[in-house]
């Protein structure tokens, strides 16, 4: 699981320092080009609340493997792609895998390991790998674009995926599927997919048309209406709902996806603006640019190592809070960079510090977020949560993105730029302020574990080697 987290993570930014090379490859426009991301994200955060319900309605084993297999396809076929409308779509078919395997290998977890050390161990290597899957991503993809070809930032997934896909196959037991009985609410499912991927799609645009233009506002203004229309459907439907609306009663469940969003969006700004940053403020290469974030992607895993250790004697809660205002101050301090600046006096400090602040947060989030809720609606739990993560990061790209570029103006400099990403930093600084707010207003102190019986578990774990 941890594998598949990995994998998932990194391929949200392996391709950003390859992209210069994508565009001359391939003839993608300026504007084309940034759909090489946002297929992916698009995909993957509209379609992670089917992919929750479909681990708990035909079993967790059974669509990750199915999950699996259409990622590594689909990087296969990104890799050997010959015009951009191929990569797109490759990278629209990544997201579809990722919707289906993500919330799948969460749900695993959560059921394998319900409450005790072994689930604050095991979500500890889980959030590890995932932060450590975004960090590396850039160090990754910057060594693949220069010393070998932007082709490898998707064939890295392919051995990735086929390793996972073994290691399940032979690793992980079958089980019955949570979830038995009742049609599906096929109609519930697209609405919030078609809402989300609206509302994604309209934010990512402002760099094309402003806020308070008639195509953005028209845009934000369907996706709310399918969403209302999506709120209503489940509150109506006479089949199995999508998602129980009660499930967002569970004070963990709603303050930690509430908490993710926040930040996956500072995440994900965060490292675009730092790429961008030391290319074309610094003037680095896309090798250098990797290997400088080495000691934000070691501060990640160190600060998830650090959320293991003190979770056998700290709440959630309180390393939620901890991590998110250690990041919040790393952020800040990135907020100071200078068009002048230098590796050891801008970016080494504060990547440090809001490395290891990412890593104490991303674990106790999971956690908080799968806390209590019914084995059947595990996936569900898990889809919610990497559906608020992968919004987060699209919408926060896209919302701090444009204040950036707004704070660039027309006339593009080092100084400039360095003004506009130092913004875009700083704006990251204060989402992180507002997830340890609603941190303190919302979550729980302690957290309730999953209403199952240990003795079942335990059974369970013990008929099939402990898988």
């Amino acid at each position: 699981m941890a594998v598949v987290q990995f994998m998932v993570s990194l391929d949200l930014s392996v391709v950003n320092l390859g992209l210069p090379q994508i565009a001359a490859g391939l003839g993608f426009s300026a504007t084309g080009l940034t759909w090489v991301i946002h297929a992916y994200a698009l995909t993957f955060g509209g379609l992670l609340l089917l992919g929750g319900k479909a681990a708990d309605r035909y079993g967790n084993k059974r669509v990750l493997l199915l999950g699996l297999g259409l990622f590594g396809l689909a990087s296969l076929a990104g890799g050997f792609a010959q015009e951009p409308g191929q990569l797109v779509a490759a990278r629209a078919a990544q997201g579809i895998g990722a919707a289906a395997l993500a919330p799948a290998a969460l749900s695993l977890l959560t059921s394998t390991f319900p409450a005790g050390r072994a689930r604050v161990r095991a979500f500890g290597v889980w959030s590890a790998m995932n932060a450590a899957g975004a960090a590396l991503g850039v160090l990754i993809g910057g060594l693949l674009t220069e010393y070998a070809d932007w082709r490898w930032v998707m064939f890295v997934n392919v051995p990735m995926a086929a390793g996972a896909l073994a290691v399940a196959w032979r690793g992980v037991a079958a089980g019955e599927p949570a979830a038995r009985g009742g049609r599906p609410d096929v109609l519930g499912g697209v609405l919030v997919t078609a809402g989300m991927t609206l509302l994604v799609f309209g934010v990512v645009r402002t760099d094309r048309y402003a806020w308070t233009s008639s195509v953005t506002l028209t845009t934000l203004a369907a996706a709310a209406a399918l969403l209302a229309a999506f709120l209503h459907v489940e509150r109506t439907t006479t089949r199995e709902p999508l998602v129980r609306l009660g499930l967002f009663a569970n004070r963990s469940v709603a303050g930690a996806n509430a908490c993710t969003l926040l930040i996956g969006a500072t995440m994900a700004s965060s490292f675009y603006f730092l790429s961008l940053y030391v290319q074309q403020v610094l003037g680095k290469g896309p090798a250098t640019t990797g290997v400088m974030f080495l000691p934000l992607a070691l501060g990640v895993i160190a600060g998830s190592v650090l959320a293991v250790k003190l979770g056998y004697r700290l709440a959630p809660r309180t390393l939620l809070v901890g991590g998110g205002l250690l990041t919040a101050s790393g952020l800040a301090w990135f907020g100071l960079i200078s068009p002048d600046g230098a590796f050891l006096t801008d970016v080494l400090g504060p990547s440090i510090v809001s490395g290891v602040g990412f890593g104490l947060c991303l674990g106790p989030a999971v956690s908080l977020a799968t806390a209590g809720v019914a084995p059947h609606e595990a996936g569900t739990a898990s889809g919610l949560l990497n559906s608020s993560r992968q919004i987060g990061a699209s919408l926060g790209l896209a919302a701090l993105g444009a204040a950036a570029h707004d704070r660039t103006g027309s006339t593009i400099t080092p100084e400039t730029l360095n003004d506009g990403y130092a913004l875009g930093l700083t704006l990251g600084a204060a989402l992180l302020a507002g997830a340890v707010l609603v941190a303190l207003a919302v979550l729980p102190r302690t957290v309730a574990p999953a209403p199952a019986r240990v003795a079942e578990t335990d059974d369970r774990l013990t008929k099939t080697g402990g898988r």
